[in-house]
């Protein structure tokens, strides 16, 4: 995606019609991230709208030695974090485990997730609970680390550790489900 500053500068001057240009060319790309921590496109949409307006607003603080597509992004995960912190505080069903157990017997799940459909792959992840999808996606997705992610989310570094060992898990027991039902409709 190559972004023009002079694009770029019609939208600081709120020229409507630059401003709807940039959101057609960032579109698919804000969508796909907002995909990823959303269960429905509904959500998502509302989202990426949320995430476009504070690009909008903060457009004049863009550096052009920043990629404007990094630029856009971390503008985009800030604001899905947001977001969760709210349903968050909504929510307060969260239970925190601060006592993790490192296993790294996850090669059978790595290989299934070789040969899975990416959409199903998506499905699954979406069916993670909030809290739980949501380290999943900042830590093996966007490559934070649990430190950044316990920072992000208000949580222990044991609990994001806790909450990417039971989407692994989860994600696991899915496939191998799924790997049967496969199976037996052949």
């Amino acid at each position: 995606m190559h972004i023009e500053q002079e694009l770029i500068e019609l939208c600081i001057q709120h020229n409507r019609k630059a401003e709807y240009d940039l959101y057609k060319k960032v579109y698919s790309y804000l969508m796909s991230i907002c995909l990823r921590y959303n269960r429905d496109k509904d959500t998502a949409s509302e989202s990426l709208n949320m995430g476009y307006l504070k690009i909008l607003t903060h457009l004049k603080n863009y550096k052009p030695e920043i990629p404007f597509k990094l630029w856009i992004r971390r503008i985009m995960i800030n604001t899905l974090i947001d977001e969760y912190r709210k349903r968050k505080k909504e929510k307060e069903r969260l239970t925190y485990v601060d006592n993790y157990f490192d296993t790294s017997d996850y090669s059978e799940a790595n290989e299934a997730l070789e040969k899975f459909d990416t959409e199903k792959l998506t499905n699954l992840i979406n069916e993670l609970p909030n809290a739980t999808k949501e380290v999943f996606n900042l830590y093996v997705i966007d490559g934070y680390t649990h430190k950044e992610i316990a920072e992000m989310l208000h949580i222990s570094e044991g609990t994001s550790k806790w909450h990417l060992s039971e989407a692994r898990q989860k994600l696991k027991l899915k496939l191998e489900n799924n790997k049967v039902e496969t199976i037996i409709s052949r």
